[in-house]
């Protein structure tokens, strides 16, 4: 294939050459996709990512366990192209199968050749003098671009929390999100602090294998099943078949995947009707019994607690040990069901049954310290363990972004502009930092939309963005304040009234001790979202942002 011709932005007192018109940070789905639509319309861009391959989360999560929380075939690219020959084994793929397929999509696409590895940005400053970003990296490498997109993600900066003691701990500790492949947790003693995605996925991996488990749970988990499945050939041949269906479908569902919440609302059918949904829900596996639900559920207080009953009559046939029963799914729900997302599990509730695994409810008994063996909790008692797991986690939305130090060009510090709270219109932009874009960011549809399908549906809004402003021979853009105040509104208004504030997640930052408790994720559903963009795009962008051209800048072709 021959290469593109290369636009440049040339500035020209003083005259020099970016050396680029689009940096772009994280190699997951976002960067991928943004690095590959930028390439094909001449933009010269390169992608920096910290880890040393593609793949963003999934290259650098290596716990025993980790998976997909989505189905196979919505969690892919949906260019036909880039499906043809390629079919994932089992309908919730894993880390592993993961990383293949990113392989795969690079020997389609030729995408590392424009990707620089173990390459971690640390700062970016803003120029405004010449409309231009200078990106440090940890190499000690300088690069200049005209625009900058941080494609970081929401789950890479893990969250540890400040352990009294954890320094003196003599055993292994160590985060999921920093996985040492060495360890065998065969025959040991081990503790995994944290009961999220990644702990489910961990505690189903090590229940079997470990001498005894200690599971230290805050808040349990209302997780769903995932049904899990090998697929067969036919399954799969099934699954090509109806893909161009279900990649058409994705663009117009509340999530960007493809199913939709059901029109009705639980408090106005029979119990009849609200079983029968239910158990079709269930039976079918993964998030489907939260965003297949009726409409009413994330919003009517009775709507939800149908669906808790539901979920707690389910679930507790699986708990075999009757002492376990209150505290995995308790009689009163610990918190509205889906306010936090769900995780999805195959053999969870059965391996916190067994005889060799304790629950340590932190509620009651909170983790007072580390001991040089193990951990002491608030009764006295001191459990002793070879390997600590802390599944804590993550700073999600705003700490992959803020663990670089962005300025503008007054010196004014980005992590420090959203100490009291994020600003940011169209999840995607915050006024006083030009020509800077984030992508499956804070105040994005991010949590609530498939990653790999919101990659695309967010990120061809920003491709279309650039490709008008080279035609324009413009060199800047910026949200207004005005306009980041007032996306934050809309969120506020929305969640003002759903059922997300009245339990603590990350949706809301106050996973974190010290963020700003507010709703980081917007609420609206993939195609409102669109819709705000588009309309601002039909605008000539004037609506929320605001274009310009430096007069000492100009393009050379």
């Amino acid at each position: 294939m021959t290469d593109p011709p290369t636009l440049r932005y040339e500035s020209t007192s003083p005259p020099e050459l970016l050396d680029f018109d689009v940096v772009l940070v994280g190699a997951g789905f976002t960067g991928l996709y943004q690095l590959r639509r930028l390439r094909e319309r001449g933009f010269s861009v390169v992608l920096l990512e910290a880890g040393d391959d593609l793949g963003g989360v999934w290259n650098a999560n290596r716990y025993p366990g980790a998976r997909v929380d989505s189905h196979g075939p919505i969690y892919q690219y949906t260019d036909p192209e880039l499906s043809g020959d390629w079919d994932y084994s089992q309908m919730f793929p894993n880390a592993a199968e993961m990383r293949d397929y990113f392989h795969y999509v690079d020997a389609r696409l030729d995408l590392r050749k424009d990707c620089r590895f173990n390459t971690r940005v640390t700062a970016c400053r803003f120029n405004s003098e010449s409309d231009s970003w200078v990106v440090e990296t940890q190499p000690g490498e300088e690069l200049t671009t005209r625009f900058l997109i941080l494609a970081t993600g929401t789950t890479a900066e893990p969250y540890i929390p400040k352990f009294v003691g954890a320094d003196i701990y003599e055993g292994i500790l160590m985060h999921t999100a920093q996985w040492n492949e060495d360890i065998d947790l065969t025959d040991m003693n081990v503790a995994v602090i944290g009961t999220g995605a990644s702990g489910i996925q961990v505690i189903q991996e090590s229940a079997p294998i470990a001498k005894e488990l200690t599971v230290f749970q805050r808040t349990p988990n209302l997780s769903l099943p995932m049904h899990q499945r090998d697929l067969s050939a036919d399954e799969r041949a099934e699954i090509k078949s109806s893909l161009a269906g279900v990649h058409a479908m994705v663009p117009k569902t509340f999530g960007a995947i493809d199913f939709d919440f059901d029109p009705r609302n639980a408090v106005d059918v029979t119990a009849k009707e609200r079983e029968e949904l239910y158990q079709q829900l269930w039976n079918a596996g993964g998030l489907r019994f939260w965003m297949g639900n009726f409409s009413d559920t994330m919003f009517d207080p009775e709507a939800n607690a149908y669906a808790y009953e539901f979920w707690k009559r389910e679930t507790r046939i699986k708990i075999s040990d009757p002492t376990k029963i209150e505290i995995l799914a308790p009689t009163k729900a610990p918190h509205p069901f889906g306010a936090k997302r769900p995780s999805l599990h195959q053999n969870y509730y059965e391996a916190l049954s067994q005889d060799n695994v304790e629950i340590v409810s932190v509620a009651d008994t909170p983790i007072e310290e580390f001991t040089h063996h193990g951990i002491r909790v608030a009764d006295g008692v001191i459990r002793e363990f070879d390997v600590i797991i802390l599944a804590t986690g993550f700073d999600t939305n705003t700490g992959a972004i803020n663990a670089i130090d962005i300025r503008n060009s007054d010196g004014g510090s980005l992590r420090e502009k959203w100490d009291n709270g994020v600003d940011a219109y169209l999840g995607a932009f915050t006024n006083g930092f030009p020509n800077l874009a984030f992508l499956y960011g804070p105040q994005s549809p991010a949590a609530f939309a498939n990653g790999a399908t919101a990659a695309e549906l967010q990120g061809d809004l920003l491709v279309d963005m650039l490709v008008h402003l080279r035609a324009e021979g413009l060199t800047h853009f910026e949200s207004t304040a005005k306009a980041d105040e007032a996306w934050t509104d809309s969120i506020e208004e929305l969640n003002e009234q759903a059922l997300f504030k009245l339990a603590k997640s990350w949706y809301n930052a106050s996973n974190v001790p010290g963020k700003r408790v507010q709703l980081l994720q917007y609420p609206g559903g993939m195609p409102t979202y669109r819709q705000h963009w588009e309309a601002e795009r039909d605008a000539g962008y004037s609506l929320g942002l605001t274009l310009g051209r430096s007069i000492k800048n100009s393009y050379s072709y």
